[in-house]
C-alpha cells in the first residue's frame, strides 16, 4: 500500500520560513518523480515544485521560484519543501505527490498518481 505522509506545516508570520517533509512508503521511492502542490480555500490545486528521481533537476511555479526549494533524500524515502520569505498568499494546504513515470512530464496534478493527506500552512500578515 502506497502512503505519502506530510509534516511540518503550521502558522508562521509573513517573511518567515517553514520546512515541509513527506515520507513515502509502499513503493520504490527513487523511481518516482515527486511534486509539491498546494490548494487554498476556493481555489484549484496548483503546482508548487517538482523534482527528478535523482534530485538533480528541480522545477518551480513562478510564484514560488527563488523562495521555495524542493529536495529529496532517496535513502530516507523523503522529499522536502523548504519555504522562505513566506507571504500570506502562500496560505494553503500543501500536498506531496508521486508520479511513477520516472520522467518529469510537467506540472499538471493529473500526472501524479499518489497523494498525501496534506498539511496546512498559514502565513499571517
Amino acid at each position: 500500500q502506497v502512503q505519502l505522509v506530510e509534516s511540518g506545516g503550521g502558522l508562521v508570520q509573513a517573511g518567515g520560513s517553514l520546512r515541509l517533509s513527506c515520507i513515502a512508503s509502499g513503493r520504490t521511492f527513487s523511481n518516482d518523480i515527486m511534486g509539491w502542490f498546494r490548494q487554498a480555500p476556493g481555489k484549484e490545486r496548483e503546482f508548487a515544485g517538482g523534482i527528478s528521481t535523482s534530485g538533480d533537476n528541480t522545477y518551480y511555479a513562478g510564484s514560488v521560484k527563488g523562495r521555495f526549494t524542493i529536495s529529496r533524500d532517496n535513502a530516507k524515502n523523503t522529499v522536502y519543501l523548504e519555504m522562505n520569505s513566506l507571504k500570506p498568499e502562500d496560505t494553503a494546504v500543501y500536498y506531496c505527490a508521486a508520479d511513477p513515470s520516472s520522467l518529469y512530464r510537467g506540472s499538471s496534478p493529473n500526472f501524479y498518481r499518489y497523494w498525501g493527506q496534506g498539511t496546512q500552512v498559514t502565513v499571517s500578515s
